[in-house]
């Protein structure tokens, strides 16, 4: 089982944004972020604590337009990042689902880190805004950040009423579920997950 870092550095730029991401797949849950978004920071933060990964996060965007463009490329970079550091996923559990609640909401995210972008997000909430986060980015963050990671992602909202709750609730389970996914297992020692043999495709 190979001992090296998971770890990789992305950085992109484009008309609207510039985004930089530096991600540690084993680490202690540290964050540095700043997108200009607030609540996207919170919820990156959120992320990297309770998947105990060590995430950095800069992001510059036309935020006077709205949020959207920063939202979606912070989660392509985040995406790639994850998918990067995870290579192979060779002795990886690959497949894990978290249940987090926060007082009234109750989120479940399942995932399977095989190779495969897919998205499932089933996440109605019903307050236009969160905090300067048009609230519609968090069905598409996921959503962006699975097809980017080549995940397949589940998410799904089974309680709450404030959408502030439901939001840090589904990005608290994606965090358990990832960090379970992508932990190694001695048993499999070097070998990829797969009956294929690859991830690749």
């Amino acid at each position: 089982m190979s001992t090296e870092p998971r770890r990789a550095s992305i950085d992109r730029k484009t008309r609207e944004t510039e985004v930089v991401v530096d991600v540690t797949v084993d680490g202690t849950g540290r964050a540095e972020i700043g997108t200009g978004v607030g609540f996207l920071d919170h919820l990156l933060e959120a992320l990297a604590r309770h998947g105990l990964f060590d995430l950095v996060v800069r992001a510059r965007g036309d935020i006077h337009v709205d949020s959207h463009h920063t939202a979606e490329d912070v989660a392509i970079v985040l995406g790639r990042a994850f998918d990067r550091a995870l290579g192979e996923r060779r002795g990886i559990v690959r497949i894990a689902h978290a249940y987090a609640p926060l007082d009234e909401a109750l989120a479940l995210v399942v995932v399977d880190v095989g190779g495969r972008g897919y998205p499932v997000v089933e996440a109605e909430i019903r307050e236009p805004r969160l905090g300067d986060l048009d609230a519609g980015m968090v069905r598409h963050f996921i959503e962006s950040f699975a097809i980017e990671g080549r995940m397949n992602v589940h998410a799904r909202l089974l309680a709450g009423h404030s959408g502030h709750h439901q939001a840090e609730a589904l990005f608290k389970a994606l965090a358990r579920a990832l960090d379970a996914a992508t932990r190694l297992d001695s048993r499999l020692g070097d070998t990829v997950p797969s009956t294929k043999g690859t991830v690749s495709g």
